[in-house]
């Protein structure tokens, strides 16, 4: 068994306690940011980071009514001073496995010699991190970090942490308990799907598109990271709708569609998904009702237990792209806990 494989399995204990923590600081950050006196938020990552940075952002402006902003960190780092009226009067949270990324720690030190004293909200891994160590408040998850140079685990309990941070700040108490209960069943909802989605992804595919909207977009990138870190193979994500404009070409017999459906627009996803299929892909899709996917379109449907607030639906659907990933390294013969020319974290 490889630790990529034992990560992915043990998220779910992982986030229980991510969420034991977080809920009892929830009164502590929802002071420090009130104390701030901010007119928005901007999240700074590199790769995975960047991408749930991306998913917090919209559940930052969606859920607590704040503008809010996803910046790369070697983006952010290279170019500070172009930020800086972006950055006036924002909360600057940095989302880290490792809390050492050199683009995110060296930025944030940039902007304060620059002047720039806006307050920094930490999010990571270890204990007492290079970044815990610059923040003005730090959160720390070190039974979320993973240790094989691919994150999953730590994927999914840093985009849980992040929406948690907006349901406090935007007193979203049907999220902060709809979490719970996407917690509560993901050991039995692991054991009832991951042999079909192996089975669903065994085919000779070189290219996967993940397609997802609002809230879910920046993790179905982060699957697409995955699935190109750990078994070498081409993916991208695109908004559901959008993979019409340009992208539909890359989509043939070679290709393996992963596809989180919404309960809106019923007629037109089921119409997209009668295209991608009548270009041969193979489709997994996931929604949180039986009616929202075209069974005789899809090559499998998974549906979620209950119906959940949409940004909860993506700690389940999030593993549909890590266990396909591990089936095809293993597939493929590839060793998914050292992927060449891959480290865990980057040094400059």
């Amino acid at each position: 068994m490889s630790l990529t494989y034992s990560e992915i399995k043990q998220q779910y204990a992982a986030l229980q306690q991510t969420y034991d923590y977080m809920m009892g600081k929830r009164q502590q950050i929802v002071d420090f940011v009130k104390t701030q006196a901010i007119s928005s938020i901007t999240f700074v990552g590199c790769g995975s980071s960047y991408c749930l940075s991306r998913s917090a952002a919209q559940s930052v402006s969606l859920r607590a009514g704040l503008p809010a902003y996803a910046l790369a960190g070697g983006d952010l780092m290279l170019n500070y001073e172009q930020y800086q009226p972006m950055l006036r009067n924002t909360l600057l949270v940095a989302p880290s496995r490792s809390g050492s990324t050199s683009e995110v720690v060296e930025a944030v030190r940039l902007l304060r010699e620059a002047g720039n004293n806006l307050p920094v909200l930490a999010l990571s891994c270890v204990s007492d991190s290079p970044l815990s160590k610059q923040a003005d408040f730090a959160l720390e998850l070190p039974w979320a970090f993973d240790h094989s140079v691919c994150q999953t685990r730590t994927v999914t309990n840093l985009y849980m942490a992040n929406l948690l941070l907006s349901a406090f700040v935007g007193g979203d108490d049907k999220l902060i308990a709809d979490l719970q209960t996407a917690i509560s069943q993901g050991e039995a909802y692991m054991e009832s799907v991951e042999s079909s989605i192996r089975s669903a992804a065994d085919f000779n595919w070189t290219n996967a598109v993940l397609l997802a909207d609002g809230e879910l977009q920046g993790l179905a990138s982060e699957g697409a990271i995955a699935l190109t870190e750990i078994a070498k193979i081409q993916a991208h994500s695109f908004h559901l709708l959008d993979v019409r404009h340009g992208p539909m070409v890359t989509v043939g017999e070679d290709t393996l569609v992963i596809a989180a459906l919404s309960d809106r627009g019923t007629e037109h996803q089921h119409k997209l998904m009668r295209d991608i299929k009548n270009r041969g892909a193979r489709i997994i899709a996931f929604a949180d009702r039986p009616d929202v996917i075209p069974a005789e379109f899809v090559d499998l449907a998974i549906v979620s237990a209950n119906k959940l607030d949409t940004a909860a639906h993506g700690i389940p659907f999030i593993f549909i792209p890590q266990i396909v990933a591990l089936s095809k390294a293993e597939q493929l013969g590839i060793d998914p806990d050292q992927p060449d020319g891959l480290v865990a974290w980057v040094k400059l």
